[in-house]
């Protein structure tokens, strides 16, 4: 059943089922300028990766080889990569070591992957501070609404990201978004965030749309790892500007992607105020930029919305 514009309806789905699509939300317009910002930034990403030079060796180093090798699909580059991002924020953290195996790390404090499925897909973190031309996204006056009768009107911004899945890829492990998988069972019976999937191609189910098992963010459990199809599971699927939409404690993954193109989305993720985002966009926004976003997006990014610094 299509989900009809209401704001009460799609807030109702994701109560009940744990997700709901949406579809054709984005205008024309933006649905292109969406298109431009994410080819724009991977490619430029893509042919300059971030890599931190002149970092000292890593005291756990092949601690930490091991862990991404076994976690994700990553080649030696990219683990190269990883190793030296984890170094350099060490440097920026006064040498500061996690007091525990980096597999029990929360994921909050790591590196994930710009480059998986052995190069074939890509992610670009913190779009909004590359391509702040997306704010619309965000505060998209339909799926904001509704993300916040769920998580509270003070919710803000967890990530924001652009995803490629390359082709002929296997898709991703089923799993729930951090950080529940780092927190012991029974999982809370309320989502800590919630996940909006802007489709930027048409998602099928033969293009790496995504899966997700209905109701399952009420069994308070993590799925058992791996990429098997499960019961009653659902394909996400929709034209090329909807939003799909998952809570934090809904079973998902991606799936395989067969054909020869790409499946590309921009992910909006939004948390409970009183945890931890995923990433500090204040630390990286230009003063500029965030003086031309309204109040409403400057506090979703985490503006007069962390611990003050008190004297």
């Amino acid at each position: 059943m299509k989900a009809p514009h209401d704001i009460e309806f799609i807030s109702k789905e994701l109560s009940d089922k744990g997700y709901v699509v949406v579809e054709n939300v984005l205008s024309a317009q933006m649905l292109e300028k969406a298109r431009t910002a994410a080819e724009r930034t991977m490619a430029q990403e893509r042919a300059n990766p971030y890599y931190p030079q002149d970092v000292d060796p890593a005291p756990d180093e092949e601690e930490i080889r091991t862990y991404y090798r076994n976690a994700y699909t990553v080649d030696d580059a990219e683990l190269d990569r990883l190793v030296a991002r984890i170094q350099d924020y060490r440097r920026q953290n006064a040498n500061t070591l996690w007091p525990q195996a980096i597999g029990k790390v929360s994921k909050n404090f790591l590196f994930l992957p710009t480059m998986f499925d052995y190069g074939k897909s890509q992610r670009v973190w913190n779009l909004i501070s590359k391509a702040p031309e997306l704010a619309p996204l965000i505060e998209n006056p339909l799926i904001l609404p509704a993300v916040r009768n769920i998580l509270g009107q003070d919710c803000n911004l967890h990530d924001f990201q652009s995803t490629s899945i390359g082709p002929h890829t296997g898709g991703g492990s089923w799993h729930v978004d951090a950080p529940l998988g780092q927190i012991a069972e029974p999982l809370p019976e309320f989502p800590l965030t919630l996940q909006n999937v802007w489709l930027l191609d048409d998602f099928t189910e033969h293009n790496g749309a995504t899966r997700v098992k209905p109701y399952s963010h009420k069994l308070r459990k993590a799925p058992p790892w791996g990429n098997d199809p499960i019961d009653d599971e659902v394909i996400l699927t929709g034209p090329a500007g909807s939003v799909a939409m998952w809570l934090s404690n809904t079973w998902h993954r991606s799936g395989p992607n067969n054909t020869d193109k790409p499946r590309r989305a921009i992910l909006c993720n939004y948390n409970l105020s009183w945890l931890r985002p995923f990433t500090d966009f204040i630390s990286t926004m230009p003063p500029e930029v965030a003086a031309g976003f309204s109040n409403d997006l400057r506090y979703l990014l985490g503006f007069s919305a962390r611990a003050p610094r008190i004297r």
